[in-house]
């Protein structure tokens, strides 16, 4: 008996650790993405500098901040960072979604019930619903140079819309 419990420790060492390595670490943020339940297509085509830690923090790092169309416009800042758990990325910045002639930071992407088809955009006043399958490949992401980026007081809509303050929403892009 007392031959085998070393033995056993040994044997469930080697387990442990040949297990631990057939779950090989995603290499490309997309990968990461698609194996939390997320589209690929979240982030723009190229994404080749990213971080990601065990507690689900992942920070993308694009060339240039650029613009993506979908069934609306995204905006990706340089920096794009949030916490990934399955099905859904909160905390996020960096990422603006166009309604008319408004951007709105994009606080939160959830896909609820993958069978439906759909996936929620939080951009603290409302939650945008898209088609999942508008986000299945990265898409090709324009620089915006052309266009002055000016920044407006989020405050005054919070009052006006009877919305709850966040630090976070301080403030609202919009592009002319």
């Amino acid at each position: 008996m007392f031959n085998f419990i070393p033995c056993f420790l040994c044997f469930s060492t080697l387990f442990q650790i040949s297990f631990s390595e057939q779950q090989p670490q995603p290499t490309t943020i997309y990968e990461l993405l698609r194996s939390n339940g997320l589209p690929m297509g979240l982030l723009p085509k190229g994404v080749t500098n990213f971080t990601f830690d065990t507690s689900g923090r992942f920070e993308v790092h694009l060339d240039q901040a650029c613009n993506a169309k979908f069934e609306d416009e995204l905006h990706y800042d340089l920096n794009v960072s949030g916490n990934l758990t399955y099905g859904q990325i909160g905390g996020l910045s960096g990422i603006s979604a166009q309604d008319l002639f408004l951007w709105f930071p994009v606080k939160e992407i959830r896909v609820d019930i993958p069978s439906s088809g759909l996936i929620y955009f939080d951009v603290g006043v409302v939650s945008k619903q898209f088609s999942l399958s508008s986000f299945e490949t990265p898409r090709e992401c324009l620089a915006n140079s052309n266009r002055v980026v000016v920044q407006s007081v989020f405050k005054n809509l919070s009052r006006k819309f009877g919305t709850r303050k966040n630090d976070d929403q301080e403030h609202l892009t919009t592009f002319l």
